[in-house]
């Protein structure tokens, strides 16, 4: 291994032992602000917790453009069914594996952990010729581009950005979809479950889950839709009351795994094995590791929706939209517009032995949607809107956050080509995703900015079979030091 490389890996151990998931940033934001002082770095933290870091140029290059080299220092935090890896305390793991870094059992965090010690390390490797950097690492990327959006017009003085949050090595991304989140609120009066009612527990998990920005093209199963499946089946074959559920961890993760309590005045077992044999038959080639338990429980659950609203719920899960809705016209194979059923969650869960509670529960849905198109966005966040409200739900839909409109021609595109043909002896590919990334919310904010983005080789991002491709961290780097040298010029 390179010693660059072991360089920013040692770094990345360092970062993977403080606490960062999503909007539990404090402990990574102040350990960025104390690393940056104990290397003789100027640090600045603001209100939200985003933190900028200021490197001056090497000697003689003061005069040359500002570099802003950005990431965000939250984390994805998913683990395999049995850990008991605790997020808010516990280090990741960092296991070498041949050529791939990967964790055990969690997600690695290398989305974005990888760009916090690729920055840090060019500011202070004394081999590194660089102009003035400005090192901007923002808070809650992965649940709301929460930092990006909170950041003060003003604060960078750099017009020139470099977003390492790419996930395949020999790629340029230089435009990104846009996309809002919307939060579906379904209220209910809970009920006694009867005493003679069959309970089930059903539990759909294994699924490969992914990006749902990156994989909501491929043929994968989202386990909440599978879970509304055998709901619909059942309610469709029996008075079903629903007593618990809980699906999908985040607004961009296809969800994994979904578990449910329901009850039902008659034996469902035959007609539910029945359906969950169609369901592994027609998605188990692309889930082989998909599983879905139907087991008979006890029925000492005291909470229930009744068998009305828990047909409403139902029709709203099986209303939900997952998935591609359009594909570019302008960009082969790109999807245009797409939305993720992500996570569902009883709010006010029945509890095994309680008291009956007079008072109001409810489930809370959240669907996140993307498009590179404004009005395809309004048309499906007011669709998934309008599925709710027919049932009776609440539903609040945020702001969100803009595309980021492509330029094939900026200066700062056609330089990053040259370098990495000039290096590597290869075209490198220039891409628009539909992902989202922090770039266009950035821009929107700092007039006349030029941002790229890229980075290592990430596979299976936001799940537990997330890893790093170990050598194209040293083409990253490599990379990124000749295109600071070239600024220098």
């Amino acid at each position: 291994m390179n010693k660059k490389t072991e360089a920013i890996l040692n770094l990345f151990e360092e970062i993977n032992k403080v606490p960062r998931q999503s909007k539990h940033e404090e402990k990574i934001s102040a350990w960025l602000v104390d690393w940056a002082k104990d290397h003789g770095l100027e640090a600045e933290r603001d209100e939200s917790m985003n933190v900028l870091i200021k490197a001056p140029a090497t000697p003689g290059y003061e005069d040359k453009p500002v570099i802003v080299m950005q990431g965000h220092m939250d984390m994805v935090c998913e683990k395999i069914a049995g850990s008991s890896h605790d997020f808010s305390k516990d280090p990741i793991k960092c296991i070498v594996d041949g050529d791939w870094l990967k964790a055990d059992g969690t997600t690695l965090g290398a989305d974005d952990g990888i760009a916090l010690a690729i920055s840090l390390l060019l500011a202070t490797d004394k081999d590194v010729v660089h102009p003035p950097l400005e090192l901007l690492f923002t808070i809650d990327e992965e649940t709301g581009l929460t930092g990006a959006n909170t950041l003060k017009p003003g604060w960078l003085d750099g017009k020139i950005l470099l977003n390492i949050d790419t996930e395949d090595e020999g790629v340029f991304t230089i435009g990104c979809a846009g996309g809002r989140d919307t939060k579906i609120e379904f209220e209910y009066t809970p009920v006694e479950v009867p005493a003679d009612d069959k309970v089930y527990e059903l539990r759909v998990w294994g699924l490969a889950g992914g990006h749902s920005g990156v994989d909501i093209n491929l043929p994968r199963g989202n386990s909440n839709m599978i879970a509304a499946r055998i709901l619909d089946e059942a309610a469709r074959n029996a008075e079903t009351k629903l007593v618990f559920i809980e699906g999908g961890s985040a607004h961009n993760a296809i969800p994994r795994e979904t578990k449910v309590v329901f009850s039902a005045d008659k034996d469902l077992t035959s007609v539910l094995g029945a359906l969950r044999e169609k369901i592994i038959s027609e998605i188990g080639y692309a889930e082989p590791n998909m599983k879905i338990d139907i087991t008979p429980a006890v029925n000492n659950y005291r909470n229930e929706l009744n068998a009305k609203d828990t047909k409403k719920l139902v029709a709203i899960m099986m209303a939900m939209p997952h998935g591609v809705a359009a594909m570019s016209k302008d960009i082969e194979g790109l999807p245009e517009t797409s939305n993720n059923f992500a996570t569902i969650k009883m709010v006010m869960p029945a509890s095994k032995g309680g008291l009956l509670r007079n008072e109001t529960g409810s489930v809370s849905i959240l669907s996140s949607q993307r498009s590179s198109v404004e009005s395809r966005l309004d048309w499906i966040s007011r669709k998934i809107e309008a599925i709710a409200v027919a049932s009776g739900a609440k539903t609040s839909t945020s702001d969100g956050y803009p595309s980021w409109e492509p330029n094939m021609e900026s200066p700062l595109n056609r330089k990053c080509v040259d370098i990495y043909k000039k290096l590597f002896g290869k075209e490198p590919r220039v891409e628009v995703i539909h992902a989202g990334l922090e770039c266009g919310i950035i821009g929107s904010k700092n007039e006349g900015m030029e941002m790229i983005s890229f980075g290592p080789t990430i596979k299976n991002p936001h799940t537990p079979d997330e890893r790093l491709e170990i050598p194209t961290v040293q083409m990253v780097w490599d990379f990124t030091v000749e295109l600071l040298k070239d600024y220098c010029k």
